[in-house]
C-alpha cells in the first residue's frame, strides 16, 4: 500500500460502520495493544490528554505496528499545532471546537502545502525530512501530500450544528464528528448525552448530513448507546476510550469480589 494513501478514507468506503476508541492514556504501550485489539481506528487525544509532540510522536510509532488507523485529535485548530502533526507523520486530523465556515477553511488551508489553482490557498510550512516523509525516501512526497490528509471537523454545539451544511461545504472538509460531550454541555444538559434533547440533536447532525452525502461520527460510553448512533445513520463510531475501559473492568472485577474479601466477625460470643 501506498504510504501517502489515507487509510481511514479507505475505512469509510468499505460497507461496515468502521469502530474506533479513544486513547487517553498517553502511552505507546496501551496505544499498541489497542491498537492489536481489533478496531479499525484509534484517537490519539491531544486535546484532553496531558501529552506533547515527543509523546504524540512515539504513539503513532507504536500505531504503525498495528491494524488499527490513527486519528490525531488536535488541541486547537491552530497553524502551527497542525503543521507539527503532520510533520510527525499524522494523516487524518481531528480539528476541535470549529463553530463556522471560516474556521473549518482555516483549518484545511494549514494541512495544504500552498500549489497552483487551489480553492483554499495552502499554508503549511514545508520541511522535507520528517516522519511524514519517511526522512526523505517517499518519492514526490512535496507535491502528493496534500492529498494524503483526511480533515475531520468537530460540531459541538447548538451553533456549530446550526451551521452544519455550510461547514460540510468546504471544500477540503473531508468528515465531520458530532462531540456529545461539549454538545451536552452546551444544551444545557452537561454529562447526560442521553437527554431527550441532546439525542434529538444528535439523530438530526446524522440526518442532515446524509443528505448532503459527508460523512459524518460520533463517540459514545457504551455499545447500547453506540447500537443507538448506528441507528441514527452515523458512518463512523467510537467507543469510551482505554482508560474507560479499564476503569470500568476494574471496577466490575473489585465489586464481583468485594464480597469474598470481607473477613468474618468472630466475638467469639456464644
Amino acid at each position: 500500500m501506498d504510504i501517502l494513501d489515507n487509510r481511514f478514507r479507505a475505512l469509510l468506503a468499505d460497507k461496515a460502520v468502521p469502530l474506533g476508541s479513544w486513547l487517553m492514556a498517553g502511552t505507546p504501550v496501551t496505544a499498541e495493544a489497542m491498537g492489536c485489539a481489533g478496531f479499525d481506528w484509534l484517537v490519539l487525544d491531544m486535546e484532553h490528554v496531558p501529552i506533547d509532540y515527543q509523546d504524540a510522536y512515539q504513539i503513532l510509532q507504536a500505531l504503525g505496528g498495528t491494524p488499527a488507523c490513527p486519528v490525531v485529535r488536535l488541541a486547537w485548530n491552530d497553524l502551527v499545532q497542525i503543521k507539527r502533526a503532520l510533520d510527525i507523520g499524522a494523516q487524518t486530523l481531528m480539528f476541535p471546537f470549529v463553530e463556522n465556515a471560516t474556521e473549518a477553511r482555516s483549518a484545511v488551508a494549514a494541512t495544504r502545502y500552498p500549489q497552483p489553482g487551489q480553492a483554499i490557498p495552502g499554508t503549511r510550512g514545508f520541511a522535507a525530512m520528517h516522519r511524514a516523509s519517511r526522512y526523505g525516501t517517499v518519492p514526490d512526497y512535496a507535491t502528493r501530500a496534500n492529498g494524503a490528509v483526511f480533515s475531520i471537523i468537530q460540531l459541538e454545539t447548538p451553533a456549530a450544528l446550526a451551521q452544519l451544511e455550510e461547514i460540510a461545504a468546504v471544500e477540503g472538509v473531508d468528515a465531520l464528528f458530532v462531540g456529545p460531550g461539549d454538545l451536552s454541555a452546551a444544551m444545557g444538559h452537561i454529562g447526560n448525552i442521553g437527554h431527550p434533547d441532546v439525542q434529538a440533536a444528535i439523530a438530526d447532525a446524522a440526518r442532515r448530513a446524509r443528505a448532503i452525502g459527508k460523512p459524518i461520527g460520533i463517540v459514545g460510553p457504551s455499545p447500547e448507546m453506540v447500537h443507538t448512533f448506528i441507528s441514527y445513520g452515523y458512518d463512523y463510531v467510537a467507543i469510551a476510550s482505554d482508560m474507560g475501559m479499564m476503569m470500568r473492568q476494574a471496577n466490575a472485577f473489585i465489586t464481583a469480589l468485594k464480597p469474598s474479601l470481607a473477613k468474618a466477625l468472630d466475638t467469639g460470643a456464644y
